[in-house]
């Protein structure tokens, strides 16, 4: 088979290796190609967006498939071309790649698609730019809506400069495109497309800004390593089901079948997997970490995409080694980056174990020095910088460490004037300090803390009654942005109720030693988070949690540190210890209701604990049981687990701790409860570590959002009992509203009297159990 690779950068070079690789390939064309590529392929000069001189040069080479590169040639419909002429092209016709040619385009696919991303506001006018910009709130996320190279992206808390990438946008283009802020890490995957069929290949992350700490201007790229050792579980074949494959599937819907690569670019955002952008070629830098990888014949599998022939691939076989690409960009990049600069040390650097120069942004001197002073330095002959992203250093290691130590080692043997590059290429990652929201945690990888290394917060663990989850990833969130501002600190995750604030001088959460937690009025039934808030909620939840703290401070120490929080949250807001969280939701059970109930009647135990034959609704648990529930694979609920499970997820001696420490709050709690008038039937806690290893109770704790309280003087075994909870917004929803709790449609706003029905049902809680009036 011969390959023509059409594309003159590190992508390009990437893919010549692979596709070199082949035992099925007989030879590799690139054009243009580079001077990197020529040592080790045929190079040919074309204009790579002039179809006609492209559909010519694959005639003339007689070649059996054609690979297209750069987004350009595929927008310019060099692809279209070469399949009038009934050549093999991987790569999507112009009107499929105006995915990524347009950006308000693409948000109409994902609408259409049901596909989950940012909200948008395509904007006409400075004025429309300006009202969405003031609407969403910093930080500032302004795209333009067209072709960008990488850099067509302003992320900012400045919002003048948001502005200013607005107007200048709309200089060049009839519309800009403004979005809601995404939090959380980024992941880049690739996906193979045959027009109707999809295959993943392994996710990988890349550096966009300039600088170490994410800091200066977005680039094309300046590094990427793949895989992911951070990575939910499931979460490929989440990002294949929920975006590429409806994608795809809503292309060939309209008559213009994607095939090629779908770049889906995603963030694992607090509210779930959001998709960033699209692109319809391989992403560069992450192309060079992840074909590093690659042990399936690239040439063989592209050419089966392109004549519609996914379904023969089988599974791919990759390398289990971790790879790392450094980007060595030139002087002044990205702005304005300085050219004709000699290039030292390649030859060397490649010739490092497990190591790969790729070139970019070179020529060879020959061609470009003229001047007599350049050729003294026995520049004739050598590579010279051509372009702002110079080379791709790839290095492949048994892990993160080894792979990042090979790439910078190789890095420092070359040099040029000018020469820069990032130093923090997958440092947070190899350091473990990827937070990932509590949300993509599982039993099987455990939560971002216990498999990163960094602190999650206590703050973060997600509040949930043993029957109301509240942390599956698929349903609708909270809008970050209406999250309050406050002074000193900066607003870094929305749960369904919850705020989580890091102070202002805190790089992130991973290295903030407190946390601003805010308690909001939100409200959530049935995994939606309601538009209607319930006035003075936040309030009770905090007032109760510390009053509870407490009372259970005998027993048992806490995250709480102060209440002195800014005035907009007094009353809702405690500053907290940083946690390292313990995954594990401990749920008490001391009466039989709910989910608890369901189970008994079909299995006469409660997640795997036998109980006595005869009970009936709401009987009294002696003693109460331990049946605790862990965090869900990214779009399923939590999961029900049991002990033995626990200890293999935390080890026997944390899960004996935690299990007594469960059983031990809940009776002091319950009898408590009891003796002020409430049933106190099940309940759920988080607990976290200190840095020294003791035990603590972290987020809220015995509130009516996690535990369910009954009424005491009306409570009789044997039928259903009353709740102190948000009993009324669930009988009213699906009882009187006439919404379909099985549909996508969010559930209607709430009547007033629901509303003050359930705020004094909650005021209520709070009052009988603390003996005090409730604050006005």
């Amino acid at each position: 088979m011969k390959v023509l690779v059409i594309g003159s950068g590190s992508r390009e070079h990437a893919l010549v290796l692979a596709l070199s690789r082949d035992p099925q390939v007989d030879a590799v064309i690139a054009a243009p190609g580079n001077p990197g590529i020529a040592a080790i392929a045929h190079t040919e000069a074309v204009d790579a967006s002039d179809a006609s001189a492209v559909t010519a040069l694959a005639e003339r080479l007689d070649v059996d498939l054609v690979v297209v590169g750069p987004e350009a040639p595929l927008v310019a419909g060099v692809a279209d071309a070469l399949r009038e002429a009934s050549f093999p092209v991987f790569g999507p016709s112009a009107e499929a790649a105006h995915l990524e040619g347009s950006k308000a385009f693409a948000k109409e696919i994902m609408e259409a698609a049901g596909v989950p991303t940012a909200r948008t506001v395509v904007a006409y006018t400075t004025d429309e730019a300006a009202a969405a910009i003031d609407d969403f709130g910093a930080p500032y996320v302004v795209k333009a809506d067209g072709l960008a190279a990488g850099k067509g992206v302003v992320v900012t808390t400045d919002r003048q400069a948001a502005l200013d990438h607005a107007h200048s946008c709309l200089e060049v283009s009839d519309r800009v495109v403004i979005e809601d802020y995404l939090d959380g890490p980024e992941v880049s995957l690739f996906v193979l497309c045959d027009g109707s069929r999809t295959v993943p290949l392994a996710p990988a992350q890349d550096f966009k800004r300039i600088g170490d700490g994410d800091t200066g201007p977005n680039t094309g790229g300046m590094g990427a390593y793949s895989p992911l050792p951070w990575a939910p579980a499931g979460m490929v074949d989440d990002i294949v089901s929920t975006v590429s494959q409806p994608v795809v599937d809503e292309m060939a819907r309209r008559g213009t079948p994607f095939t090629g690569l779908l770049y889906c670019g995603l963030a694992l955002t607090s509210k779930g997997l959001r998709v960033v952008e699209f692109n319809v070629r391989f992403g560069d830098p992450e192309t060079q970490s992840v074909l590093a990888r690659l042990r399936t014949p690239l040439g063989q599998t592209l050419l089966a995409a392109a004549e519609g022939r996914l379904d023969e691939v089988g599974d791919l076989d990759w390398d289990p080694r971790t790879a790392v690409t450094v980007v060595m960009a030139a002087g002044g990049y990205p702005d304005s980056p300085r050219t004709g600069d000699v290039i030292r040390g390649l030859e060397t650097a490649d010739a490092l174990e497990a190591i790969s120069v790729l070139h970019a942004g070179t020529r060879s001197a020959e061609a470009t020095v003229t001047d007599e002073a350049a050729l003294d330095l026995d520049a004739a002959g050598e590579v010279v910088t051509a372009g702002g992203r110079v080379l791709s250093v790839v290095a492949l290691g048994a892990d993160l460490d080894e792979a990042r130590a090979r790439a910078y080692a190789a890095v420092d043997e070359i040099s040029w004037d000018g020469e820069q590059h990032r130093n923090d290429i997958a440092e947070a990652a190899a350091a473990g300090r990827i937070a990932l929201s509590p949300i993509y945690a599982s039993p099987e990888t455990g939560p971002a803390s216990a498999d990163s290394g960094a602190p999650e917060s206590a703050a973060l663990a997600v509040s949930a009654t043993p029957d109301d989850s509240t942390a599956q990833a698929t349903s609708p969130s909270p809008d970050a942005s209406t999250a309050p501002v406050l002074p000193g600190w900066t607003h870094v995750y929305s749960g369904k109720v919850r705020d989580l604030y890091i102070p202002a001088e805190a790089a992130d959460v991973a290295s903030a030693d407190r946390l601003l937690m805010v308690a909001s009025d939100r409200i959530s039934a049935y995994d939606w988070v309601l538009d209607t808030e319930i006035p003075d909620k936040g309030r009770v939840l905090t007032g109760l949690s510390l009053w509870w703290f407490d009372q259970l401070s005998e027993v048992i120490g806490n995250h709480v540190i102060s209440t002195d929080v800014p005035e907009a949250v007094r009353g809702r807001g405690l500053i907290v210890r940083n946690l390292t969280m313990i995954p594990v939701e401990a749920v008490a059970r001391g009466y039989l209701t709910g989910s608890g109930l369901a189970d008994y009647r079909a299995t006469g135990s409660v997640c795997g604990v036998q109980l006595p034959a005869g009970l009936t609704e709401a009987d009294r648990l002696e003693p109460a049981i331990f049946t605790p529930a862990t965090k869900a694979a990214l779009g399923d609920h939590d999961e029900n687990v049991s002990f033995d499970e626990v200890t293999e997820i935390v080890g026997a001696e944390t899960a004996a701790a935690v299990r007594d420490l469960t059983l031990d709050i809940y009776s002091r709690a319950e009898a408590i409860a009891r003796e002020r008038g409430i049933v106190l039937a099940d309940t759920k806690f988080e607990f976290g570590t200190l840095p020294d290893g003791t035990i603590v109770l972290a987020d809220e704790v015995l509130t009516p959002d996690s535990s369910r309280f009954w009424d005491a003087a009306g409570y009789a075994p044997g039928q259903a009992q009353e709740s102190f909870d948000k009993q009324f917004v669930r009988d009213w929803l699906t009882t009187e509203s006439g919404w379909d709790r099985s549909s996508d449609t969010p559930p209607p706003a709430l009547p007033a009297e629901v509303v003050e029905r359930t705020r004094a049902r909650y005021i209520e809680a709070f009052e009988i159990l603390t003996g005090e009036t409730f604050p006005a």
